[in-house]
């Protein structure tokens, strides 16, 4: 089988759980999981970027859609964070064997602290893009009270953003109560792999320096951040692009050079 076909749109059951759709390498580990950004998809700039550096070079990788987004099934509206958080749980535990680097995006850098922190054994290091790590809660907590009252009367609230088809989108009040429980930056974070931080510092959606506070919250001493004066919150233009993957060429030989040790 060829890597074109090993990387072909599957499916991963689950019992009474939403099929969740990926595309996956087989190849040497450690391996990649990519983790995409809220209301985003397996079938970003990104994780394809990181999909062909490892075709390239011989690793695994599994890029997936959560419950409810892209491809998979489920309804969006529905969804929670720990349901997203079980998705990659999911992943992990049966479309990846062995040591795994986690790339996550936005929220996707939330959930890859939040799936170390449950698989600690499983991740030999992680890459955060932009990580948003305890933003719904802190975005939603920076809004006048006014808005947060209406909020939680209506259920909703909505939010500018110029990467959305209209503008405009819609956040669950219930969603962001609920991650409210999977909030992060308060205290230690009792994560010890080595772990790179890329931002950038015109980055309109998740300030910069939510990068730092989680720098400074980790545990482990080997972690890197990376501040880019250009660039914004996606992180997809051809530079962008580049620095991934290159930061996560290294983090892969890195890790494999302590694994031989």
């Amino acid at each position: 089988m060829n890597n074109r076909e090993m990387s072909s749109l599957q499916f991963l059951t689950r019992l009474s759980l939403p099929r969740l759709a990926y595309h996956r390498i087989s190849a040497q580990n450690p391996g990649v999981v990519f983790l995409s950004g809220y209301m985003s998809s397996m079938n970003g700039e990104k994780a394809v970027a990181v999909e062909n550096f490892c075709r390239s070079a011989g690793y695994s990788f599994v890029r997936f859609d959560y419950t409810g987004c892209g491809g998979s099934e489920g309804v969006f509206k529905d969804c929670l964070l720990r349901d997203w958080k079980n998705d990659v749980l999911s992943v992990l535990d049966n479309l990846t064997t062995g040591p795994q680097i986690l790339v996550g995006s936005s929220m996707g850098g939330w959930l890859m602290l939040l799936a170390c922190l449950e698989r600690p054994e499983r991740v030999a290091g992680m890459v955060g893009i932009a990580t948003a790590a305890d933003h719904f809660v802190t975005a939603l907590n920076q809004l006048p009270s006014e808005v947060r009252m209406e909020a939680e009367k209506t259920g909703q609230y909505t939010r500018k953003s110029r990467y959305i088809e209209g503008g405009v989108y819609t956040i669950q009040y219930g969603f962001v109560k609920e991650a409210e429980e999977h909030c992060i930056l308060q205290s230690s974070i009792n994560i010890s792999c080595p772990v790179r931080l890329i931002h950038s510092m015109k980055d309109e959606v998740v300030p910069w320096q939510t990068s730092i506070k989680v720098a400074e919250q980790l545990a482990s001493d080997d972690v890197d951040v990376i501040l880019r004066k250009g660039g914004e919150h996606r992180m997809s233009q051809s530079d962008d692009l580049k620095l991934l993957v290159t930061v996560v060429e290294d983090l892969l030989h890195r890790v494999t050079r302590k694994e031989l040790k």
